[in-house]
């Protein structure tokens, strides 16, 4: 049954992601730290009780399970949570499928990080359907256009979506080895609640408590909403899929993020998918279908 649900359970993650960017664009305004100070404490606290039960769990933690809970924790809560909200933070500037096509980069960097580090074996029939599936995630998300004329703006956005795609590619690797030591809810929650600690002592130490106190109603009201959807909730899910699935695997299950994405963009903005789109739509849904199949096999 997990090996049907955990693939499902990153899939959805991944859904929810999508509406990620949405969200964040309205907060565009506002400090990427304070957002995500704010965004994972309120996520700590919710998961504090089950810390507190798990204490002696934890406290067998090793020290290479602790390097990857800070590792998950700096690159995939502070790092690419910054990163991403900065690229999005140009929304003027740049298109959202951008943003999201370059982020999805992450697969190149976790597959490679799975071989060396998870030693996970990577056959050549996956390679060739990662490469597809990245393929068909690229269609998806920027058709046949080029990356056209980008001025700096445009230029700082791409390689702030870049820095969080390797950020969240090596942070799938290491959340997967402390889920070898920990579950899926523990590991959720010491993600959250470290990252929490960082964020507000950066804010602290740069003066920006007096940010949190001027957002408008609407705007903790939209982080709330991020926390409760496509943020602690989302984290949570797709940890347990990770817990379940090899690295390697689950970086391209993630890539239904371009795919819901350009959707979105389609039923919100009115934005129709052009027939390229369509295409590099079905590649991504066949190439996943088929590596769901081989992670079966396995």
């Amino acid at each position: 049954m997990k090996r049907i649900l955990a693939p499902l359970a990153v899939v959805f993650a991944a859904l929810l992601w999508s509406l990620d960017g949405l969200l964040r664009q309205e907060l565009y305004h506002i400090s990427s730290f304070v957002i995500v100070a704010l965004e994972h404490s309120i996520g700590a606290l919710i998961f504090l009780p089950l810390l507190f039960k798990s204490i002696p769990k934890i406290k067998k933690l090793g020290q290479r399970g602790w390097i990857s809970i800070f590792w998950v924790s700096i690159c995939g809560g502070i790092l690419g949570t910054y990163f991403y909200t900065k690229a999005l933070s140009f929304v003027n500037y740049i298109d959202l499928s951008v943003v999201v096509l370059i982020q999805k980069l992450q697969p190149l960097f976790a597959i490679s990080l799975a071989g060396v580090i998870l030693k996970e074996k990577l056959s050549k029939r996956f390679m060739f359907l990662a490469i597809i599936a990245m393929f068909g995630g690229y269609l998806v998300t920027f058709g046949n256009k080029p990356f056209g004329n980008w001025d700096d703006k445009s230029t700082i956005a791409s390689l702030c979506a870049l820095l969080a795609s390797f950020c969240w590619g090596s942070s799938t690797v290491l959340g997967k080895h402390a889920l070898k030591q920990l579950t899926f809810e523990v590991v959720t929650g010491m993600r959250l609640f470290i990252t929490a600690i960082i964020a507000l002592i950066i804010i602290a130490y740069s003066g920006s408590f007096s940010d949190v106190l001027n957002l408008r109603p609407e705007n903790y009201t939209t982080i709330i909403i991020i926390v409760f959807s496509t943020g602690t909730i989302a984290l949570s899910i797709y940890y347990y899929g990770l817990q379940n699935l090899a690295a390697s695997h689950t970086t391209i299950y993630e890539l239904a993020w371009p795919l819901s994405a350009v959707f979105i963009d389609w039923t919100l903005k009115g934005k129709t998918l052009s027939l390229v789109q369509i295409v590099g739509a079905l590649i991504l849904l066949c190439s996943m279908g088929m590596l769901t199949r081989e992670n079966q096999s396995e």
